[in-house]
């Protein structure tokens, strides 16, 4: 469990980073801001969302709980240079949404005095920046634990207990394999595929016809061009596996349609939503 009184330290107040502070203060936490823009502290500061912001990384020693909310290698580096300045008992907490390799990578250089419990709280954005910051979002979102052997249970309820202050009500735990398998698919396919379609030509000049189905397939594809080459690189092992999972799939659709296959095309729909009912919000 977390405690009332304890202080926590948001480094990168992105999307992500702000919607943590947003919903961590409104629940009486006191949060603490690190990063390199100071627009961004700034603008959590005039919220309230924060009590300090600093571009210093040394006020992280004031913290209980630290979160990363940068990029994977980002993390990766800013534990390296800059772990000395928590406190010995702290918890760190991430949002990355690949794992694998972040997992072995900060484990292999953290203090041991310094406890990692790996989270994804599936609730970003397609728009970068504190501003498109959000917190009522998170009810309708998943949070994923990914806990290790290396995992004490203090830590894993901790995190259980953080994302039910966040405001998360779907809360699972997966290992690593199994996130970074599952999130090949959920996430970083239909990503791959939303850019591809609007990279196919130029149809820029049909935005006055457009209906929604084609709005809602290609949402994803307004992207955060920095982030998302690195999590597919990261998890290029099952994300590769699902494109050709796809491409398969669409060859045979291809088929159906060539042979003008009624019966063909007619099983794929129906199989398709039986699936996506599944899915849908109650």
């Amino acid at each position: 469990m977390i405690k009332k009184n304890a202080v926590f330290a948001v480094i990168g107040l992105g999307v992500l980073g702000g919607s943590y502070v947003q919903a961590l203060s409104e629940k009486g936490f006191t949060c603490i801001g690190v990063d390199i823009d100071q627009s961004a502290l700034d603008y959590a500061l005039e919220k309230g969302w924060i009590v300090k912001g600093s571009t210093d990384p040394s006020v992280v020693e004031e913290a209980d709980i630290v979160v990363s909310c940068l990029y994977p290698h980002a993390f990766v580096e800013w534990i390296k240079k800059n772990q000395q300045y928590m406190r010995s008992g702290t918890l760190l907490s991430d949002v990355t949404g690949v794992k694998r390799n972040v997992i072995r990578n900060i484990q292999a250089v953290l203090r041991k005095d310094v406890e990692f419990i790996a989270c994804h709280p599936m609730a970003g954005k397609e728009f970068k920046g504190i501003r498109y910051a959000d917190a009522s979002k998170f009810t309708e979102a998943n949070f994923i634990i990914v806990p290790t052997n290396s995992n004490s249970k203090e830590a894993i309820a901790a995190a259980h207990s953080l994302a039910e202050i966040l405001g998360f009500t779907k809360i699972s735990e997966l290992s690593a394999e199994e996130h970074d398998k599952m999130i090949g698919f959920l996430s970083q396919l239909t990503h791959v595929i939303a850019v591809s379609l609007m990279n196919v030509t130029d149809n820029s000049h049909l935005v006055d016809f457009t209906g929604d189905s084609f709005r809602d397939l290609t949402r994803i594809a307004e992207i955060n061009e920095s982030m998302w080459p690195e999590l597919f690189v990261e998890n290029k092992d099952n994300l590769l596996r699902e494109i050709s999972a796809f491409q398969n799939e669409l060859e045979n659709m291809k088929e159906l349609i060539d042979k003008e296959d009624y019966e063909g095309m007619k099983q794929k729909m129906i199989l398709s939503t039986e699936r996506r009912k599944k899915f849908n919000r109650s």
